[in-house]
């Protein structure tokens, strides 16, 4: 029998600005014994990254080490530990005001904290326990597109933020830039209508009925996936998505920790 995992691995995507960086970042201080990986830190150097409409193309699997991914990946699984080989430059990375009232993130902390004591459905999981597991929350804008196909079986539970065109567009135009491994990069004019979101279209359109990634996801893709999204359209505000992703979560956690007795 194989050793078990020593972290659960949750995987967090969406088209770039659709609240993963926020979402994680609050999950991380809502359940404990939690940590975050980024995607975005496994971009290869600027020299390497191809290029579309003659700009660099940040948002393509081709500017992405898959192998660094995959690795990482399998270690936290069998150590329960980030990667000491990895250098995280994103979370040098502001993501702004985030809309969530202090009263919900508390109240969520509360449910939680119940959710974990004894007698409960989380008790034992991640803290309480000998065979206590971290979680870690993998934020990416590409992590179940046909490209990364390579990483999806080291992830645990997938869920999928949506976001329309227009607010995807107006978020990442409102951002300052990126902290990389030569230095910073700001977005170009014309950054989202060329490069960002043909890409993210592109890359999850098999995902989605008719191919319309505003549109609704695929019943048989979720099913056969087990990828998990908001139901009720594109757009829902960062405090419902929280709570969602948190329930989520809740529910999800001690189906993976009893399949893993």
């Amino acid at each position: 029998m194989a050793n078990p995992r020593k972290a659960v691995v949750v995987g967090i995507s969406g088209c770039s600005s659709s609240g993963k960086t926020s979402i994680s970042r609050l999950l991380r201080d809502i359940f404990p014994n939690t940590f975050v990986l980024h995607e975005d830190d496994f971009y290869l150097p600027e020299t390497e990254l191809p290029k579309k409409y003659d700009l660099l193309d940040w948002d393509c699997a081709e500017s992405l080490s898959i192998p660094d991914m995959l690795k990482s990946l399998k270690h936290i699984h069998a150590e329960g530990t980030f990667p000491p080989f990895i250098d995280s430059k994103e979370d040098q990375n502001t993501v702004g005001d985030i809309p969530v009232s202090q009263t919900t993130i508390d109240k969520l902390k509360a449910r939680v904290k119940a959710w974990t004591s004894f007698g409960n459905r989380g008790f034992g999981i991640l803290e309480n326990s000998p065979n206590a597991i971290r979680l870690c929350l993998f934020d990416g804008f590409l992590l179940y597109s046909k490209s990364m196909a390579p990483i999806q079986s080291q992830i645990d539970v997938k869920l999928f933020l949506r976001v329309s065109y227009a607010k995807a567009k107006v978020r990442r135009e409102a951002r300052s830039g990126y902290v990389t491994l030569e230095g910073f990069w700001e977005d170009p004019p014309g950054y989202v209508d060329k490069i960002v979101w043909p890409n993210y279209v592109e890359d999850h359109k098999w995902m989605f009925e008719s191919g319309d990634v505003e549109g609704a996801l695929r019943e048989d893709v979720v099913k056969e996936t087990g990828i998990k999204s908001q139901v009720d359209g594109v757009d829902r505000d960062m405090e419902t998505t929280l709570r969602w992703a948190v329930h989520t979560l809740m529910d999800q956690l001690p189906l993976l920790a009893k399949a893993e007795q």
